[in-house]
């Protein structure tokens, strides 16, 4: 039977309550491996996993019920290793890396920022910083719209340099935020967003980083700040004794 593994503690770590279930249907009874100073939170592996809602929440909630009591290192959803020996020996292995994380990540929480451009709020601010673009737009309108070759051009330049200020933005944001934050981590690119940052964040300064970001939209008003957490620390621990399996590879129960 393959094992399911939701995260990584000290072996000291309160054990899970009583009749805690984790992922599959029916639920898997969770469970605890304990090798030398750390242990590992899993359970059974239910075959043929998906990222389901149930599951995820299950996964979520398991790790916020560990987590209250205590620092938790998070296994992104879909981690299953071959068996609990395939466990207990990797914690062994790593056992000095795992401590100094659980060390470093002991009273942090992460919250996720993703941000994209206002679309009529970056179009005005690229219009009055670009001489070249405003003053094709004022021949256009001279001429009645311009020809379609002019107003192709014009489309094209206008595109291009809201492209160009998407890195821009992107480390606007980060130098706006990480003054409160222990740690940065930027997350992979995906459609839609010009970024997608995660910071590590010490939870009794929690709400100045959260008045940080309360700042960071009044003064990038072209931008809009998508604040997720505080969450388990997924961002900011290794992969752990454990792959994630199939196409649950990836799916996070915490930053989608």
């Amino acid at each position: 039977m393959s094992t399911y593994v939701y995260g990584i503690t000290a072996a000291s770590h309160p054990a899970p309550t009583e009749g805690m279930a984790g992922v599959g249907d029916p639920p898997r009874p969770v469970r605890v491996l304990r090798a030398g100073n750390l242990a590992a939170v899993v359970s059974d592996a239910p075959e043929g996993l998906r990222p389901k809602r149930r599951d995820l929440l299950a996964h979520q909630n398991v790790l916020s019920e560990i987590g209250a009591a205590g620092c938790v290192l998070p296994l992104r959803f879909g981690s299953v290793a071959p068996d609990d020996d395939t466990v207990l020996g990797v914690l062994t292995e790593r056992a000095a890396h795992y401590e100094e994380r659980l060390g470093a990540l002991d009273g942090k929480v992460e919250y996720n920022v993703k941000a994209h451009h206002v679309e009529d709020a970056v179009l005005h601010r690229v219009m009055a910083e670009n001489s070249e673009i405003r003053a094709l737009a004022e021949a256009n309108r001279q001429a009645g719209g311009g020809s379609y070759d002019d107003k192709i051009r014009l489309g094209e330049m206008v595109a291009a340099a809201v492209k160009a200020r998407e890195a821009e933005d992107a480390e606007l944001v980060v130098r706006a935020l990480e003054p409160e934050a222990a740690a940065v981590s930027v997350g992979p690119e995906s459609t839609g967003w010009l970024a997608n940052v995660s910071f590590l964040v010490a939870r009794d300064t929690a709400g100045r980083f959260l008045e940080c970001v309360e700042q960071a939209r009044k003064d990038l008003p072209h931008l809009e700040l998508r604040v997720n957490g505080p969450l388990p620390p997924y961002s900011f621990v290794e992969p752990g004794p454990a792959e994630p399996a199939g196409t649950a590879a990836g799916a996070d129960a915490g930053t989608g």
